[in-house]
């Protein structure tokens, strides 16, 4: 009896000193974790789950695969956008949290993983339309990691994201700062970005591990938030990223190549992408170099957006991507296809992007765009432009006969002018451009006086580019307001 009492007793005891405790929960990132992580972050998803599972069956007791399982379902979800997978991960979610309860709450990962938890899943609700959800992710995420900073402030990893969320909450407009006030979600786009560069100079073991996650964020807000595209193609060629055997990088340097007129260099990259079976299988390669077959012309483009419609189950840039079908077939003289990838535009997809709003409202019109200016149009959006500049070569505004088509043509013009840097002869066009459309509901004259101003910016007469600023935000009932009217693919950001 009494030796029963004192192994009761000594099991006991074993239980209440910490760390030696049968069950106790940790967060061990050891480095089968670490090499989970980074084969998860270059896509290689069924690699990284098999790594993870593998430690979970070695290491019962770690959370760090639990943590890192939310990223297979993140990338996966954020990319292919399938209804049928949401439902059938989406309960992960709630169960990785209640297990990660049960962690060390002196760990920096306490906090750290459950807010990039609620931050992926907030990215994933946007994408199918939870976005109230959405919005409470986010406040979870943001109040976390903040907490973490404060109990952890050498914990590099929250520098990436306090100051990626800092940043978003820099973007709320002015009407909707109370929100975000009682929401208790404040930053400034200068601070977060301050926050971020300063996780790059970072040298710690941490630093070092998510530094390829922090490239990827950083270059996204830094090219549509602080618009330095310049600066995040600088800063990719500077890191020398690996755009063969990490698709993630691949994505963003092809991403944001279209998107910065550059399909040529995209189409590259895109084929140049290591095509092993270990990677994450997703159509959105289809897309975007469909997108940058268009943008060229090219014969074969429908051949890649029309996959990527028959695979793709989402509803992001569906009517875009419509559009695009609907104008390669017109401008090929096959009315029949156009005019039957045009009615689909009506029913299909979503209009939460402003590409997909924009073709949406085009399909509801009677008419189409005059197929000259529309091949310019394509060709100088993908960075082509002195293909686009010889087909309007030797040409006037008076040559065309609609008022609409004469002011597409001297906005056309004066933009392939611009961005071919020859200033004098974009500025005369813009300001045609100007008199045609001023009171007109076409986007074209706002644009041109947009645009006028940034060129006056960039030669240092500050009080002229304001001028042309204010005219344009003087320019009333236009669709300008809250658009750009070139093709914007972009990975919509989780922040």
């Amino acid at each position: 009896m009494k030796r029963r009492l004192r192994s009761f007793t000594f099991l006991l005891l074993l239980g209440l000193v910490p760390g030696i405790c049968f069950g106790q929960k940790v967060f061990d990132f050891n480095s089968a974790c670490q090499t989970a992580y980074k084969e998860i972050i270059q896509l290689k998803l069924a690699n990284g789950q098999h790594l993870l599972d593998l430690e979970k069956s070695q290491h019962p007791n770690n959370l760090v695969p639990y943590f890192l399982e939310n990223y297979i379902d993140f990338f996966t979800l954020f990319f292919n956008e399938d209804p049928v997978e949401y439902k059938k991960r989406i309960g992960n979610r709630e169960k990785r949290l209640a297990l990660l309860d049960d962690g060390p709450e002196n760990s920096p990962f306490y906090l750290y993983a459950k807010s990039v938890i609620h931050f992926q899943w907030a990215s994933v609700r946007i994408k199918f339309g939870y976005n109230w959800d959405a919005g409470w992710e986010f406040r979870r995420s943001f109040l976390q990691v903040k907490d973490n900073l404060e109990s952890h402030p050498s914990f590099s990893p929250n520098l990436l994201y306090h100051g990626a969320m800092q940043v978003a909450a820099g973007t709320i407009p002015d009407g909707y700062k109370w929100l975000s006030s009682l929401l208790g979600i404040k930053g400034t786009i200068k601070n977060g970005m301050a926050r971020l560069e300063k996780f790059f100079t970072a040298t710690d073991e941490w630093a070092m591990l998510f530094r390829e996650e922090a490239i990827f964020y950083y270059c996204y807000l830094k090219f549509y938030i602080e618009n330095d595209k310049e600066g995040v193609f600088n800063f990719i060629r500077s890191q020398k990223l690996d755009l063969v055997n990490n698709h993630l990088f691949t994505y963003l340097a092809a991403n944001l190549s279209l998107n910065n007129q550059q399909a040529e260099s995209a189409k590259q990259i895109i084929a140049a992408r290591n095509m092993s079976n270990e990677y994450f299988v997703t159509p959105v390669w289809d897309m975007e170099l469909g997108y940058a077959k268009i943008f060229h012309l090219d014969p074969d483009a429908d051949v890649y957006l029309g996959r990527f419609i028959s695979k793709f189950n989402g509803k992001f840039y569906i009517k875009d991507i419509l559009q695009k079908l609907s104008w390669h077939y017109y401008l090929q003289g096959d009315t029949a296809k156009a005019m039957a990838y045009r009615r689909k535009i009506a029913t299909s997809g979503s209009t939460d992007t402003e590409a997909d709003k924009q073709a949406q409202k085009e399909a509801g019109s009677n008419s189409w765009p005059n197929p000259l200016l529309l091949r310019a149009r394509l060709l100088n959006d993908g960075g082509y432009h002195r293909e686009a500049l010889r087909l309007l070569h030797g040409r006037n505004a008076d040559q065309f006969a609609l008022t609409e088509e004469k002011l597409e043509f001297s906005y056309r013009a004066g933009r392939i002018y611009d961005d071919l840097q020859i200033d004098e002869q974009s500025m005369v066009f813009y300001k045609e451009a100007i008199r045609l459309g001023e009171k007109r509901r076409e986007y074209f004259a706002a644009r041109a006086a947009l645009q006028l101003g940034f060129i006056y910016e960039k030669k240092g007469d500050t009080a002229t580019a304001l001028t042309w600023f204010r005219r344009c935000i003087s320019m009333k009932d236009h669709d300008f307001k809250n658009r750009s009217e070139e093709h914007t693919s972009e990975l919509q950001s989780p922040i």
